[in-house]
């Protein structure tokens, strides 16, 4: 029988509220809907800064339908289902829900961010796994993670019943019977403290916990240089109190993250926004193409890593990354940082090596219409040049597969609950983001991070703030 006993706060009032644990756009979206439902939120991040993976996001968010799309779009649900892979066979209806309350909600996303917080999201593109044009960014200079987490987190800020504590360090989740009251923190290191309310998760993945969870469930990722921070995962927070796991072994390798060359052997590499594919860029082994830079990141870094490695420690490859000035201008905000970074460089098709021209030839014939891919490639989107020549300009960078994401995490249902023994939802405690598992399988779509964040965000915050004010 359940447990119908009420959420008894405690008697100081300034502890009173709900708890967010995580200051990336799933942290920020609960956050968002806890405040509009007048329901006080402590926000708790163990970095120093706000903003987590999220603010580093460059290629979009997803959404379909929306008015920003050129072209009709029912195809959503659909490519997402089949990134999943072969994992769809196991919790196939748990899956298969999660999913279609995140395609059928992302048009509200984008809505959302655009109409309500004032967003600019009306430059569209096409990525890798995706059938249609559907990864929303903005046509100014500004990341889309970076936009939406600054529009987001400024917003809040003005909301005197918002509270943010940077350097704290969840330690426990409190539990009295089979329910979620609080938590225990420290921050800078100092004395514990505690927090009473329902608790929002959104504390992200494991991807830079090389010797944690990463070691554990994926040891052969060891080697591989990453995007993340090396961070500890949270999710064993949330199993000490009943949660479940699933697909923890399933890591995102996404196939291109930047080589600095200031520093090559560094583990901890920046992204090269998926955008740059696809906008029309093209990747290059020994001066040549050798696969379809639209096929999935899973597919991609399948045909990078059957290669040679170029380095041990870490393991990296030596791919090249090439753009033309079509690709240069479609996506000119992201190649200036890169360009200002030193990651990519302005060269010509002559400095890439003998094999590079008649290469790059055969794919400027077909983004012409001229012959068919021999890769399979069907959409070029900017690409420009029609006739290479070896003093062509290129826009270059070397990239290499780095561990990126982690699809597994606890168990949620389309309420954003974590479920517990028997599928029940442990009370007073909600996930969202990428510490929770099920939703994408073995491959994540480029784009659904950020949406993920957004749809299960809000849902998180709406069924918090019920449950708050309904307790109290």
């Amino acid at each position: 029988m359940a447990n119908t006993t009420k959420f008894i706060p405690p008697q100081s009032l300034a502890k009173t509220g709900a708890i967010v644990v995580g200051s990336g756009l799933a942290g920020l979206s609960a956050a968002s809907q806890l405040i509009s439902y007048n329901v006080p939120v402590h926000l708790l991040e163990r970095s120093l800064k706000p903003g987590g993976n999220s603010i580093k996001a460059s290629s979009g968010i997803n959404g379909a339908p929306t008015k920003y799309q050129a072209v009709p779009d029912a195809e959503f649900y659909g490519d997402t289902l089949k990134s999943v892979g072969k994992v769809l066979v196991n919790s196939r209806d748990k899956r298969e829900n999660l999913i279609s309350v995140l395609t059928n909600s992302s048009s509200d996303a984008i809505s959302w961010l655009a109409e309500e917080k004032g967003i600019d999201l009306s430059k569209v593109a096409q990525l890798g796994g995706h059938s249609r044009p559907r990864t929303h960014r903005g046509s100014g200079q500004t990341p889309p993670g970076a936009s939406i987490v600054t529009t987001l987190l400024n917003a809040l800020k003005t909301s005197p019943l918002f509270q943010l504590k940077t350097s704290c360090l969840v330690t426990r989740v409190l539990k009295t019977g089979n329910e979620v009251t609080g938590v225990e923190y420290t921050c800078d290191g100092g004395e514990s403290e505690e927090l009473y309310g329902p608790v929002v998760f959104t504390s992200g993945g494991f991807a830079g916990d090389t010797e944690g969870l990463l070691g554990h469930y994926r040891p052969d990722l060891a080697g591989f240089p990453s995007t993340n921070d090396p961070k500890p995962g949270s999710q064993k927070l949330l199993t000490d109190v009943g949660a479940q796991l699933l697909d923890m072994e399933l890591v995102q390798v996404h196939p291109t993250g930047f080589v600095d060359p200031k520093n090559p052997l560094t583990s901890l590499k920046f992204l090269a926004a998926e955008v740059l594919r696809g906008e029309g860029g093209l990747l290059m082994l020994d001066g040549r193409r050798f696969y379809n830079e639209m096929e999935t990141r899973e597919n991609i870094t399948n045909a990078i890593t059957r290669t040679p490695a170029a380095d041990a420690s870490p393991r990296q490859w030596n791919i090249q990354l090439v753009l033309d000035e079509g690709v240069y201008n479609a996506a000119k905000s992201h190649i200036d940082f890169y360009l200002w970074k030193g990651l990519m460089h302005k060269a010509t098709v002559a400095d890439l090596g003998p094999n590079a021209l008649a290469s790059i030839q055969q794919y400027a014939n077909s983004a012409a219409g001229l012959s068919v891919d021999p890769f399979g490639r069907g959409t070029f989107a900017n690409w420009a040049l029609r006739e290479v020549a070896p003093e062509s300009i290129v826009y270059v960078g070397r990239v290499t597969p780095v561990v990126h994401f982690t699809m597994g995490g606890v168990v949620i249902n389309e309420r954003s609950e974590i479920l517990g023994a028997n599928d029940i939802p442990i009370r007073g405690l909600w996930a969202a983001g990428e510490v929770t598992g099920g939703i994408h399988g073995e491959n994540r779509l480029g784009g659904s991070s950020l949406l993920e964040c957004v749809v299960f965000g809000r849902i998180a915050g709406d069924h918090a703030a019920a449950f708050f004010n309904k307790s109290y």
